[in-house]
């Protein structure tokens, strides 16, 4: 088994993209934050609406979740080895990890419908067995399932009309099992110790950035081309899209970020990943205490840009200030508590 990574050897990086990926998020929610009822006014997709609505489509959209969905299973695997580390239960305490998170998550719901807490809590408790198994083991696992997901899409374009099998494809190619793969790739990679050693493997994610990056501009122009030729199933081109364009996003933010000035300029942003749940959940407050005051009855693609470049100004702000003068963010001190039934 290969050696936690302690607090003391944080992985800057790490906290950097997590701090990305929640404003990719954010771009996805903001929309959400409102409930559109029946009869109320529509979103203007025209001119300048549209291109944006059609870029965050192409270049957010299922993406930075997946990104926070590697993310978390990075963070899982970490979590357990440190436990193991100081002689806890490993798989005991990702239990009652996760369905602290499970609780946290349905308060939630109350507060944001469109939240994705209870699923991840869900999701990870699969991933509980595949602590103690060999790194080759997770690999045939991760490839298997990788393989039923691309597979179970391209049979929906072929196959579209089955009755009988468009259910079973419907099952193989939906978020639970998008979000399972990501969380089983970002387990894989703390698990294989590939983290600490981005500069040996360099060669070997180069690879992988030139060969997602031609799959992201191929997938983009499939969109691209869907959107505006009003094809029915462009969000078949948009999952097709997801895996290599989330994989060029993380094999060229991991060699970025070994330049450390760049890590650097983007410090600040690890603030906001390193308290990710806290603001996480934030977001959908504020958002919604925006949306509130300014009054709109539909947020528009430009609307979206501009209220979630607020937030994340503001969550930068609060994050960079709050651990001037606090260790951690306050609802990771609650999920602390709860994961641990005591202070630590």
């Amino acid at each position: 088994m290969n050696p936690s990574i302690s607090k003391k050897d944080r992985i800057i990086s790490l906290d950097i993209i997590r701090g990305l990926a929640l404003f990719g998020i954010l771009l996805i929610n903001v929309g959400a934050f409102i409930v559109i009822t029946e009869g109320g006014a529509l979103t203007d997709y025209s001119g300048v609406n549209g291109i944006i609505s059609t870029s965050i489509t192409i270049l957010v959209e299922k993406k930075f979740f997946s990104i926070f969905s590697f993310l978390f299973g990075v963070g899982l695997y970490i979590f357990a080895s440190r436990a193991e580390s100081r002689g806890d239960k490993p798989k005991l305490r990702m239990v009652r990890r996760l369905l602290a998170l499970l609780l946290l998550g349905i308060v939630h719901f109350f507060i944001f419908w469109g939240t994705i807490l209870p699923i991840y809590s869900i999701v990870g408790l699969i991933l509980i067995p595949f602590y103690a198994t060999k790194v080759s083991t997770v690999k045939k696992w991760l490839f298997g399932i990788v393989t039923i997901y691309v597979f179970s899409l391209i049979a929906k374009v072929f196959l579209p009309s089955i009755k009988i099998v468009s259910p079973i494809l419907d099952f193989f190619s939906n978020d639970f099992i998008l979000i399972f793969i990501m969380f089983l790739a970002g387990f894989l990679t703390a698990k294989s110790g590939w983290l600490v050693q981005i500069k040996e493997l360099s060669k070997q994610i180069r690879w992988i950035q030139m060969i997602t990056f031609v799959l992201f501009i191929i997938s983009s122009i499939c969109i691209w081309y869907a959107e505006h030729s009003g094809y029915n199933n462009m969000k078949l081109f948009v999952e097709f899209g997801v895996i290599p364009t989330t994989m060029f996003y993380l094999s060229t933010l991991f060699l970025m970020l070994e330049n450390k000035s760049i890590e650097k300029i983007l410090k600040p942003i690890a603030r906001v990943g390193q308290m990710a749940f806290t603001n996480y959940i934030a977001q959908s407050i504020i958002g919604t205490i925006i949306i509130s005051l300014i009054g709109l009855d539909v947020v528009s693609p430009k609307d979206v840009v501009y209220i979630a470049t607020l937030i994340y100004v503001i969550q930068i702000i609060f994050s960079n200030i709050w651990f001037k003068f606090f260790p951690m963010g306050p609802l990771e001190k609650v999920w602390r508590y709860m994961t641990y039934g005591k202070k630590r």
